[in-house]
């Protein structure tokens, strides 16, 4: 017979953004008038950047002449699209890598669930709370994980590291002895950051008791603060001990287009059950060759373009567009008396329920009164329950409607 794998069995419910998309689905049959503005999913809004599509449209041209046509490409990148993300993101800030360091993939999400393979079945690993949900599930999926802990809200055998108002929503680094911790930084949910000074204590974790750090900077070019690290490979020694996913969906627009990458470096190293150390980078490389057939041709022409001084000045031109709108959004529910967290070095604000409210029911609350779609903070994590978690990636208009929205509900008479 054909055995399931029943760690998916474990997984108590839908993905969230799949709930929330089935309750904002239900309440917009019901209610056909109503004018719904989304500040939930982190979906962007604007168009693709002229030099973007200026690539494509040229990639495309070349995929129609028999002397330009592209077939199967390098599984980890063309080296075109690999340079241009050394010298674009990291020899800016003083950090050498070698092309070989570098492996384009199609999303972040995928690199994020895909990066576990590599490790030992028998890994203990930690995540910050409340958490990007993938980082998580993913690692339910592959049997990484005791049993769903309905009481608890969480997963046995899971270490999970409290961000709350207390520390700033910032993780610290685990007492107990882990192989592997997730963090993202800027935070995918809360909007925080964590300090240069943070980071180093991290890494300094990391070397001490050999941990990998799987880093997430998908949100690195919302950073406005000169004290917050763009990349943890700025932090002396991060080489050793960390692998750094990005994607290009929240930068330049791709969250259609899908393309991402990972920096594995060659001083990364993980250990055999005797304790002989070996190298990430050559497993990965192993793992993208046998599961992968590289991210399109056409695509990564446009993540090249990215790269351009007139991709570069557009783009960033949206990312300041979407932080006007978190700044909107901030100082909008700030003034209305709600307390507010991140949306400084974030597309992302992180809203304390009023009056203790459970977050799912504020969720319906909004949803219902206001026509504000939003995401519970519980479904990002224990620690999420009472917050909402707000995106900047609508547009201006509808991020000005929705908070006044909001504010005329009058929560703190």
């Amino acid at each position: 017979m054909a055995h399931v794998n029943e760690n998916y069995l474990k997984l108590p419910g839908n993905y969230l953004f799949a709930t929330i998309a089935k309750k904002v689905d239900e309440f917009s049959k019901a209610n056909p008038d109503a004018n719904i503005i989304r500040l939930g999913i982190g979906d962007v809004t604007r168009p693709l950047a002229p030099a973007i599509i200026d690539a494509m449209h040229k990639a495309v041209d070349e995929m129609g002449k028999t002397e330009t046509f592209r077939g199967y490409g390098p599984e980890q990148g063309y080296d075109f699209l690999r340079n241009a993300i050394i010298k674009g993101d990291y020899e800016t800030r003083g950090i050498e890598l070698d092309t070989d360091e570098v492996f384009v993939g199609d999303g972040a999400k995928t690199d994020v669930a895909c990066i576990q393979e590599i490790f030992g079945s028998d890994l203990k690993f930690a995540v910050a709370d409340p958490v990007y949900p993938v980082y998580l599930d993913s690692n339910v999926m592959t049997g990484h994980t005791g049993s769903w802990n309905v009481e608890k809200g969480i997963y046995d055998g899971v270490v999970y590291l409290p961000c709350t108002a207390e520390n700033g929503f910032k993780a610290l680094p685990p007492t107990e002895k882990v192989d592997i911790v997730y963090l993202c930084n800027p935070s995918n949910p809360t909007g925080t950051a964590m300090t240069t000074a943070e980071l180093e204590s991290w890494v300094q974790a990391a070397k001490e008791n050999k941990f990998i750090i799987i880093y997430d900077s998908a949100y690195e070019t919302y950073i406005t603060e000169p004290n917050v690290p763009h990349s943890i490979f700025e932090i002396p020694g991060a080489k050793e001990i960390a692998v750094e996913l990005r994607s290009y969906s929240k930068c330049a627009g791709f969250t259609g287009t899908r393309c991402s990458y990972v920096i594995v470096p060659k001083a990364c190293t993980g250990y055999k059950a005797d304790g002989t150390p070996v190298e990430l980078n050559p497993m990965w490389n192993r793992r993208q060759c046998t599961f992968f057939n590289g991210t399109p041709y056409i695509i990564q022409r446009a993540a090249e373009a990215y790269y351009s001084p007139e991709g570069q000045k557009q783009c960033l031109a949206d990312v300041n567009y979407y932080m006007e709108n978190a700044h909107i959004i901030r100082n909008g529910l700030t003034k209305a008396g709600f307390t507010v967290y991140g949306a400084t070095n974030s597309p992302y604000a992180w809203v304390q329920t009023p009056h203790g409210m459970k977050s799912w029911d504020f969720f319906d609350l909004l949803l219902e009164k206001a026509h504000v779609v939003t995401t519970p903070g519980t479904g990002f994590g224990p620690h999420g329950e009472g917050y909402l978690r707000l995106t900047a990636f609508g547009s201006k208009e509808n991020t000005i409607k929705a908070i006044q929205r909001i504010a005329d509900l009058k929560l703190f008479k």
